[in-house]
This record gives structure tokens, C-alpha cells and sequence, in this order.
């Protein structure tokens, strides 16, 4: 079930003057390296709680359909169903109508009508619009760890030892694990 990302985040829930201020860093020398790690604190804290925080469109690509209709999606949160597809051999598609589809608050999909698939391997795409919204619509939880990462990893650029400044600060880790997408 691999997720393909087709448009990515139009702004970071940090904004640069924001992390450059946490970090009390007055000069601009640095801002391509602070917009890079406010980047790569973003996608760890994604990764690591399933969850994607700025708006974001995925394409998700299945064999076949869930026997039970029930289709666990991969991330969340999930606000909206913006396509979906059946690819036939040749790579033709075929829009499908997905009106009827129910998405439900625990990030499962509930399909009624599935249709036959046309090809054995990835015949069935699935495009999700996943994220809280804007930046201003991320959970503060998660801005405060996003700042904390970026501010560990500008502090201590390099890795230290395997105990030691390269790993993570524990407040990120306490500030994550109570949103972490847990599947069953």
C-alpha cells in the first residue's frame, strides 16, 4: 500500500523569523540551514506520529480492495477524498464516484461499492487530502517539538557519541507520543 505525496505543504508550521527567534540567532547567515531543519523536524514529527500536520495531498495505490470494505488509511488526519481511480492495463483510468464513501473519525474508509479492479498490481489509486489545515491550524504540541528538534539539531550539528548530543531530547518524545496514530 504505497503512499505517493503529490503536493506537498505550501508553508512549514514554523515560520523561519519564529525558529530563528526560539534560537535567538539575530543575523540571516544561517537561514537555509534553519528552513532545512524546520523541514526535516516537520517530516520527522509526521513520521513518527502518522500524522501530517499542514495540508497535504497523497496518493494512495492498492491491488486490490479491502475484503470487509474497510480500508485503514496510512495517515491522518484525513479531511477529504479528493479522487479516486481504477488504472486498466494499458494505464487508462477510470474515475470512480466515491460520493458514497464513508470516511470515519478512527482514519478508516468505508467503501460499499468496489468495483472490479482491471490489472493485478496497482490498479487501484486513491487520492487523500490529509493534514489539520494552515499553519495556524497545527496543534501547538506539535510546534513546540517541531521548535525543539530544530533547536537541537542547530545546537549539535554533528554526531557526538551514541548516548550523547545526537540524541533526541526527551520533552519532543513527551510532546509526540500522546498523538501518535496507534493501529490495532
Amino acid at each position: 500500500m504505497p503512499l505517493i505525496l503529490l503536493t506537498g505543504p505550501e508553508e512549514e508550521p514554523l515560520p523561519l523569523a519564529g525558529a530563528r527567534h526560539f534560537l535567538r540567532v539575530e543575523h540571516n547567515d544561517d537561514d537555509t540551514l534553519i528552513a532545512e531543519l524546520i523541514r526535516a523536524a516537520r517530516k520527522h514529527v509526521e513520521t513518527v506520529t502518522g500524522r501530517r500536520l499542514v495540508t497535504q495531498i497523497w496518493r494512495l495505490v492498492l491491488d486490490t480492495w479491502p475484503a470487509d470494505g474497510v480500508l485503514h488509511l496510512p495517515l491522518s488526519p484525513v479531511t477529504e477524498i479528493a479522487a479516486a481511480r481504477l488504472r486498466g492495463p494499458d494505464g487508462g483510468e477510470t474515475a470512480l464516484e466515491t460520493d458514497t464513501w464513508l470516511l470515519d473519525a478512527g482514519g478508516r474508509l468505508h467503501i460499499a461499492q468496489r468495483p472490479a479492479v482491471l490489472r493485478p498490481f496497482a490498479g487501484i489509486e486513491i487520492d487523500l487530502e490529509a493534514g489539520y489545515g494552515g499553519a495556524a491550524d497545527v496543534p501547538p504540541g506539535f510546534v513546540q517539538a517541531i521548535r525543539q528538534l530544530v533547536a537541537h539539531w542547530y545546537e549539535y550539528r554533528a554526531s557526538v557519541s551514541p548516548h550523547g548530543a545526537d540524541a533526541l531530547p526527551l520533552a519532543v518524545a513527551a510532546l509526540i507520543a500522546p498523538e501518535r496514530v496507534l493501529r490495532v
